[in-house]
């Protein structure tokens, strides 16, 4: 990863799961859905004045929503917020910063 830039793309661990079950609510109400299936399948991450993440979310059938979740530095409380989504998406689009 290059200084402020975006990592490779890994697969999703517990702890991006756990990020996304964080901001589901918000999703939920940025994109009007209720989302019966939210799971973290692929991930980026930025390290900058925090962390943000770029995770592909499996949301049904051959769905997918991309989500970008900015993550507090822990002096500044370590908050999560869902900065951006992008829906309708599949399994081999790329993960790009929008």
């Amino acid at each position: 990863m290059s200084c402020g830039g975006y990592s490779e793309v890994v697969k999703a661990d517990g702890e991006i799961q756990k990020i996304c079950d964080a901001m589901k609510h918000e999703a939920e109400a940025k994109t009007g859905k209720n989302y019966i299936v939210f799971t973290a399948k692929l991930y980026r991450k930025q390290v900058v004045a925090g962390t943000n993440y770029l995770i592909k979310v499996h949301v049904g059938e051959e769905e997918y929503d991309h989500l970008i979740v900015c993550q507090k530095l822990p002096c500044n409380g370590g908050t999560l917020q869902l900065t951006g989504i992008q829906e309708n998406k599949r399994l081999d689009d790329p993960l790009v910063p929008f």
